[in-house]
Order: C-alpha cells, then structure tokens, then sequence
C-alpha cells in the first residue's frame, strides 16, 4: 500500500509516496526550499510542486511544524504567522485538487508515528519522547504507543529562551558551532525534558541524526536510553502518510 507523504519544514519541503508496508520510501524523496516569506499560498505552490512531481493522485499526508488541531494550524513558529487560523487541510487540498485529500497533522508528531512503528521506538512501552532538531526543535511524545498530540517541547525555556532557539541545528550552524559545543546544549535541555517527563527513551530525529556518532557520545548524565532516529530525515514524510492511512 502507498500513500504519498510530505514534510513542511522551515528551509525545505520534500515529498514522495510510502510503501506502508515496509516504513519506507517507495521512491526517492523530491525536495524544494521554502518559500519566505512562508506564507500559506507559498508554500502550498510548493506542496503542489513536489505532488505533482510524481504525478501523484490520491490521498496525502503533510507535516506542518507548528499546532493542528482539526485542520487548523494553531501556532506558526519558523514559518510566516500568517498561517495561525488557516485550515490547512482545506487550503492544500484546493491547491492540490479533489483526487488528493489531505490529511496534516504537527511535523514531530508525524516522526514520532514513523520511529515508533517502524524505527527505534518500535516495540518500546511507557514514555517515549521523539525530539527532531532542525530550523527548530520539534517534540512527539507517547505513552504505551499512545501520541500525546502538540507537545512543542521545542518552547521550553532554557537559559531564558525558547529551548529551539538555544539548541536547534540551525543555532549550531548559524554560530558555527562545533559538535561537542553543541552536544552540551542539546545535554542542558534533555536534562529539562527527563526531569519533566522521566521517558525510558529519548530518540534524536532530524537531518542531524544522519551524523549522530558525532554529538550523542558527547551527551552525559541522561538517564533515558538516548538513540539516534532510524528513519533520519524522512521519519515525517513516513509519519504523514501513515496518518493519512488511518484517516482512509
């Protein structure tokens, strides 16, 4: 079975169809920068470019890193504010055509449903916490298997900041950080996020993870089995078709 899913992010989006199946990509993904500003008909003129790069028809799932909640984009923050109050479910699935009904659903949310059915949450109980780092830090989290929906851990406050705007990826790159420099910001705040939430595991998603043999050994005193994202950087794209599954 294969549904197309796309992740929205703050500097690029990319999509391609799913094979459900096996959790992976049943083509290599198409990606294209964000538009910015990242206005709601921007990027949805770029969802469209990456469906119809495929010649996709039928359903799809889509990421969106900020709150849903009934297809309603809730909070905007690493893409244009223009988007609180838009339903995006409508907007995409005007731009896209009636044959692709669409299905959004938090970015993290969508890697968290990924990792946890087919990556390094999988057969994993109790408190499960999937943290994307990225343009910001992104957060799903489970209870036996169950998603607690819009986290956002990304906002917490960390040395009198928002958590993302401390230890994201794009902080490290903007400041040129290197990675043990950066793995003790990223350490500080998952020592906040274990004494809010006490998670058996902690799993590090987003393009970072692709090289996590050079920050997570420098990460000490986290109790939590601590682990790279299997699915790396396509866990939303897997996630959002998933979602878009169960809805049918």
């Amino acid at each position: 079975m294969q549904i197309f899913g796309v992740d929205i992010g703050g500097s690029g989006i990319k999509g391609a169809p799913v094979d459900l199946d096996l959790g992976d990509l049943a083509q290599p993904r198409h990606k294209v920068l964000t538009p910015h500003p990242a206005t709601p008909e921007g990027v949805a003129e770029k969802v469209k470019e990456v469906v119809d790069h495929f010649g996709w028809q039928g359903p799809v799932g889509v990421t969106f890193p900020g709150v849903i909640t009934d297809g309603t984009v809730r909070t905007a923050a690493n893409v244009d504010k223009s988007w609180v109050g838009t339903h995006i479910e409508g907007l995409l699935e005007e731009s896209l055509g009636a044959s692709c009904p669409v299905t959004a659903l938090n970015d993290a949310d969508a890697a968290g449903l990924a990792e946890l059915r087919f990556g390094a949450g999988k057969g994993r109980t109790g408190t499960v916490i999937v943290l994307t780092f990225g343009t910001g830090i992104g957060s799903g989290l489970f209870t036996n298997g169950v998603l607690v929906p819009n986290t956002e851990l990304g906002h917490l406050e960390l040395d009198g900041h928002d958590a993302e705007k401390r230890a994201s990826s794009k902080v490290k790159e903007d400041h040129d950080m290197s990675y043990p420099h950066w793995a003790k910001r990223v350490e500080k705040y998952l020592a906040h996020v274990e004494m809010l939430f006490s998670p058996e595991l902690l799993v590090i998603g987003g393009g970072v993870s692709r090289k996590s043999e050079k920050f997570l050994p420098h990460i000490e005193g986290i109790r939590a089995d601590l682990v790279p994202a299997q699915l790396q950087n396509n866990a939303g794209i897997v996630g959002a078709a998933m979602r878009a599954a169960e809805r049918g």
